[in-house]
């Protein structure tokens, strides 16, 4: 699968300042960002991303250039529970960290005018109309309680509505599947949060799995990952990346430790499909996403599998 196919282009030169620091009250540090950009451009869709357990505001650089590359404002915050920070586990934040998370990317959103003008010659290039939020695994978690997911608590009643209206798509990338019996001993003790509804997740939204990421997590297989596809209400969409582990090939950063299934074909793959699907969800253009679903529907193509509701 090639740009030509994809209608994606040509990247394009990109400008990037980290960290910048937004204030955050009763967050017990301020809020670190890295803001990146295209060099040129106007009316710049924006995706806010949610990086996973213990990354940072300089991690998944193989999704955050490429989409920066092709057209969109990329803003990473790096959440308390970064390897960064090195909080200490009896760190009374510690148990609600999962819902900082989220008010961090809420903050983000809220802040936007002071990140714009954060990066030289941004300012008045974003499109507020257009804002996407994407994630991976636990930071897929987090997105998704800003398109309507909610924490369920023991009786299974959806906890506090996080959704906001500002984000209009989504992009979440090993998203843990639900909670109760699906989840071994461990972490239904240590992880009361991994208890999510997916039946109000109305935002539009695609959905990554790997048919071989197996979570030490869950008592189920890979399928626990594609639970909020099946689960949750129409307009989204399933790409299962063919012998992919959590990592999805790499998108972590390059050449990290933690990737268990390096393929960068794989990685490829992916910068395409989500820039395409991003690009329609927002907006901007239907094309390459029309041209990625015919190109991997049905199981034809070796990398993957795209399948819609």
């Amino acid at each position: 699968m090639n740009d030509t196919l994809m209608h994606i282009g040509a990247p394009t030169a990109v400008v990037s300042v980290r960290p910048v620091a937004l204030p955050a009250p009763g967050r017990g540090q301020d809020l670190h960002v890295r803001v990146s950009a295209p060099a040129a451009g106007s009316e710049l869709p924006v995706v806010v991303f949610s990086h996973g357990f213990g990354g940072s505001l300089d991690g998944y650089a193989p999704l955050a250039d490429f989409w920066t590359a092709h057209g969109f404002a990329v803003i990473q915050p790096t959440h308390l529970d970064s390897r960064t920070l090195n909080l200490a586990p009896d760190d009374p934040r510690t148990p609600l960290i999962w819902r900082s998370r989220a008010e961090d990317l809420k903050r983000v959103l809220d802040r936007l005018d002071l990140l714009e003008d954060a990066l030289p010659g941004l300012a008045g290039r974003l499109d507020h109309g257009r804002i996407a939020v994407a994630g991976h695994s636990w930071g897929a978690q987090t997105a998704s309680l800003l398109l309507g997911a909610r924490v369920l608590d023991a009786d299974g009643a959806p906890g506090e509505d996080m959704s906001d209206p500002r984000v209009t798509a989504g992009v979440l990338l090993a998203l843990p599947g639900t909670g109760g019996a699906d989840l071994t001993p461990f972490a239904a003790e240590h992880f009361p949060f991994m208890n999510p509804g997916f039946t109000e997740m109305t935002t539009p939204a695609l959905i990554v799995a790997g048919d071989k990421d197996q979570s030490l997590l869950s008592v189920r297989g890979p399928d626990w990952f594609t639970d909020a596809y099946h689960l949750s209400p129409g307009g989204k969409s399933l790409l299962t990346l063919f012998g992919a582990e959590h990592s999805l090939g790499g998108i972590s950063g390059y050449d990290v430790t933690e990737t268990t299934d390096e393929n960068p074909e794989r990685v490829a793959l992916l910068q395409r499909v989500t820039s395409a699907y991003l690009r329609h969800a927002l907006g901007v253009d239907g094309s390459g996403w029309s041209a990625a679903r015919t190109a991997l529907a049905d199981g034809g193509h070796p990398l993957g599998r795209i399948e819609s509701r």
